[in-house]
């Protein structure tokens, strides 16, 4: 068999995997911002009528990947694996969802770069021959990530400028070996890059080298230009993070250009009051299900490099003084 992997870091598909149906579910911030209209669904309040912040996560999850099944008129048995994680210790809003959906479950953490880890181990599962049809989804919530990482909101802490807002949303898509819609046709699996950050209010600052590694790596492995894509996003660097991964990039001899942003800062507006933009998993998973696929359906991108961003840290980590690695994970998806 062929090897499948071009270059240091990047493999191409074969048979390139056919996203079916996305759905994207947010809190009603979001729902607020620039992109309300490209939401599937927007909840009245961070609740939505659980007993908890988590079990309200759990929920949007399992209602986002639900909807992506919704669409499709093929019975769920059709479905060969779920691929889904959040933020939370052990990925509990994934695997309480997929208690639920009762699906071969693989549970993915890469932080905020988890959309498109699961984007990429999907493809790679359905152009190996693994599986039919793969599942994906991924969730963040703000409140249980702000109780998990930094202070309760009930507490009212001031946040730094450079500090983002965790997006309460859970995207979903179902992707297919065979059909009709946007295909997914490379993956760029990122290293983990540290410049000794160690601010937990600057996780652009943490994720930016990471992100710049993994497309100077993906253009270099294809051998192309920025000017080869309709939109370079990253998800979710922030204003903050977005300019210190440009600058990183400029100084490895490649203009970004006007096609790169960040889902991060396209998701909230300047009157909203989120600082540096969004993060959280659930950003880039929404953005990209929602806005992206949106654009991508109608011609308007023909094709897009999506590159999440994690920033691989937990709580105690930060409190015994280590600094914050830093992950890009990129998938090129075509019209």
């Amino acid at each position: 068999m062929d090897l499948k992997r071009m270059g240091n870091q990047t493999v191409v598909f074969a048979n390139p995997p056919v996203i079916l149906a996305s759905h994207s579910v947010v809190g009603p911030k979001e729902g607020q911002g620039p992109l309300r209209k490209t939401f599937s669904k927007v909840w009245k309040d961070q609740l939505h009528g659980e007993k908890s912040w988590e079990v309200a996560e759990t929920k949007m999850l399992q209602e986002a990947m639900q909807g992506a099944i919704d669409q499709v008129g093929f019975p769920k048995e059709q479905i060969d694996f779920m691929l889904a994680g959040d933020l939370l210790n052990q990925i509990i809003s994934a695997s309480f969802a997929a208690r639920q959906m009762a699906l071969p479950f693989i549970g993915l953490y890469g932080a905020c770069s988890t959309m498109a880890l699961s984007m990429a181990v999907g493809s790679m599962l359905l152009d190996g021959g693994f599986a039919r049809n793969v599942l994906v989804g991924v969730s963040s919530h703000h409140d249980t990530a702000e109780r998990q990482y930094r202070f309760p909101t009930e507490q009212g802490t001031q946040r730094a400028m450079s500090a983002q807002w965790t997006v309460t949303g859970a995207g979903s898509l179902l992707i297919g070996k065979n059909g009709t819609g946007p295909r997914i046709t490379s993956a760029t699996i990122g290293r983990v890059v540290d410049y000794a950050e160690s601010d937990v209010n600057n996780m652009g600052a943490a994720m930016a080298p990471g992100v710049a590694d993994t497309i100077l790596n993906h253009l270099n492995d294809l051998q192309r230009k920025p000017e080869d894509y309709d939109l370079i996003v990253s998800g979710d660097l922030g204003a903050v993070g977005l300019g210190l991964a440009a600058e990183l990039l400029k100084k490895s001899g490649l203009d970004m250009g006007t096609k790169f942003t960040d889902c991060g800062v396209m998701i909230f507006d300047a009157s909203q009051d989120v600082h540096a933009g969004g993060s959280g998993c659930g950003c880039s998973s929404v953005v990209f299900a929602g806005d992206i696929m949106q654009r991508i359906k109608i011609g308007e991108l023909k094709r897009v490099l999506l590159v999440g961003s994690g920033a691989l840290h937990s709580p105690t980590s930060s409190l015994q003084g280590e600094s914050i690695p830093g992950i890009g994970h990129a998938v090129v998806i075509e019209a």
